[in-house]
């Protein structure tokens, strides 16, 4: 496929449903560049756009002019094999992101094997007051640093973290949420000190104890700390 024939591709992927259906899901993000490509259709054509000799060229084509490109573009770099260029990718499209859908679906897979050279990143993403780059290093500390490699630093950074932004705020409570999950002892005193604003606070409690991992008798213990 040659670049001046991916708009026409996403255009033959269209459904309007779909888009309708969407647009309601992403308040962020003007109706008007959507297209309604299902995600399944993208990571296909993005799979198949990294093989071409114009992927650098389109990924370093910002802005975009339709969210669906900025979903091409999050699988892209979700799929390079190299640290280094995939970090730089990563920070160059970060201050592009206006959506919650398109934060969250990048997902590199190489930060999985180079954690390390991970958390500077992260450091700096969380401290950039930029709602989705900071949302993004969040979630980075939430998918790669619950396991082994935790380190009670981690919760206190995101617990640091103060904002007016909705996205910002959710993240926040998603993150203690399954922090609860996998390392409920370590990550009580988070809840149980206070340490969280009372929206953020009482939606990681809500969302920790629909968790199938959090014992009955730990959600009873969680639900009796929520504040007014």
């Amino acid at each position: 496929m040659k670049k001046e024939q991916l708009e026409e591709a996403l255009f033959s992927l269209q459904d309007t449903a779909y888009r309708d259906f969407q647009g309601g899901l992403l308040p962020t993000v003007p109706r008007e560049t959507m297209i309604g490509v299902r995600t399944p259709d993208l990571k296909k054509l993005a799979k198949q756009m990294g093989r071409e000799e114009w992927a650098k060229e389109y990924l370093s084509a910002l802005p975009h002019r339709y969210f669906e490109e900025n979903q091409l573009h999050a699988f892209m770099i979700s799929d390079i094999r190299s640290m280094a260029a995939c970090a730089e990718e990563t920070c160059r499209f970060l201050p592009y992101i206006d959506n919650w859908a398109t934060c969250d679906q990048l997902n590199p897979q190489v930060f999985r094997k180079n954690k390390q050279a991970l958390l500077p990143l992260i450091d700096r993403w969380i401290a950039s007051g930029e709602t989705y780059t900071v949302r993004f290093g969040i979630r980075m500390l939430m998918a790669h640093f619950l396991e082994a490699d935790f380190s009670p630093a981690y919760p206190e950074m995101v617990a640091a973290v103060r904002s007016e932004e909705y996205y910002v705020n959710m993240m926040i409570a998603w993150y203690f949420a399954t922090a609860l999950a996998k390392r409920y002892n370590d990550v009580l005193p988070f809840i149980t000190e206070q340490k969280l604003d009372v929206w953020t606070h009482n939606k990681a409690i809500g969302k920790a104890v629909e968790s199938r991992r959090i014992t009955p008798a730990q959600k009873a213990y969680l639900k009796s700390l929520k504040r007014k």
